[in-house]
C-alpha cells in the first residue's frame, strides 16, 4: 500500500511536465540570430497598398532552399514561394507590446508596415510604428530603423532545417535569401 502512496505522486508530476513539454513543442516558436524568440503567427493577411512584383526572379509555387538565419531553422530549410511584392524591406529593432525581451534588427519589415510611413525610403535611426503582426507584439511596436533596401520579398511556406513544425506565410524573405530548389 505504501508504495502506491509514493508512486502515485511521482506518475502525476511525470505526466504534468509531459504535458507541459507537449505543449511548448506545439508552439511555432522562433528565434533570430541574436537569440531572441518570438512566436511567428502565421498570417496570410497582406498590408494596404502592397504591391506585386513585376519582374521576380522567384515566382510563386517555386520551390526554394532559405539561405537566411534570422530565424531559428531557418538556414537550409526548403520551402515554397507563396507570392512576392517589389517595397522597400527595413531591419528594425523593437520592443515587443506583449512585454518580450527587446528585439534587435529583426528581418523584415515592409514599407507598408510601418504607420504613416509614405513612399520615401527611411533612414537609418528613424524612429516608427510597427503596423506588421507577422510576430507576436509586434503590431503597434514603437521601432527604430537599423537599415533599409529596396527589392522584392517572398512570402514563403516552409519546414524548418531541424526538424520543427512547418512555417506558414512566413513574411518576409529578400531574392538573395533563397535559392531555387531542383
Amino acid at each position: 500500500m505504501k508504495w502506491k502512496m509514493l508512486v502515485l505522486p511521482i506518475i502525476a508530476v511525470a505526466l504534468i511536465i509531459g504535458s507541459c513539454n507537449a505543449n511548448k513543442d506545439n508552439e511555432t516558436d522562433h528565434s533570430q540570430s541574436e537569440g531572441e524568440e518570438h512566436t511567428h503567427t502565421g498570417t496570410a493577411e497582406l498590408p494596404e497598398g502592397l504591391e506585386l512584383a513585376t519582374d521576380p526572379k522567384f515566382i510563386d509555387g517555386s520551390q526554394v532552399t532559405i539561405l537566411a538565419d534570422h530565424m531559428e531553422g531557418m538556414d537550409g530549410a526548403e520551402g515554397t514561394v507563396l507570392s512576392s511584392y517589389d517595397t522597400i524591406a527595413y531591419e528594425v529593432s523593437y520592443q515587443p507590446t506583449d512585454g518580450g525581451d527587446r528585439v534587435n534588427k529583426h528581418k523584415w519589415v515592409v514599407q507598408e508596415e510601418l504607420k504613416d510611413a509614405g513612399s520615401e525610403e527611411l533612414a537609418p535611426g528613424t524612429e516608427v510604428t510597427l503596423e506588421a503582426d507577422h510576430m507576436e507584439g509586434m503590431k503597434g511596436a514603437e521601432a527604430v530603423i537599423d537599415s533599409a533596401e529596396e527589392t522584392t520579398v517572398y512570402m514563403v511556406d516552409y519546414t524548418p532545417a531541424n526538424g520543427g513544425e512547418k512555417v506558414t506565410n512566413h513574411k518576409w524573405l529578400t531574392e538573395d535569401e533563397l535559392e531555387a530548389r531542383e
